[in-house]
């Protein structure tokens, strides 16, 4: 029992440092288009809200 429990738990660890290093990269490349289509606005004159 604690053998399948500890495997769980393992798998879950593993699986949270996959995803968070995946989707936080993921975060900073739409943090990076939105500030390029924020400057974009600017460079146009267009109204940025």
């Amino acid at each position: 029992m604690l053998m399948i429990i500890a495997t769980i738990l393992i798998v879950l660890w593993l699986l949270g440092l996959v995803t968070s290093s995946t989707m936080g990269g993921f975060i900073h490349i739409l943090l990076v288009v939105a500030v390029v289509m924020l400057l974009v606005r600017l460079i146009q004159g267009r109204s940025v809200l």
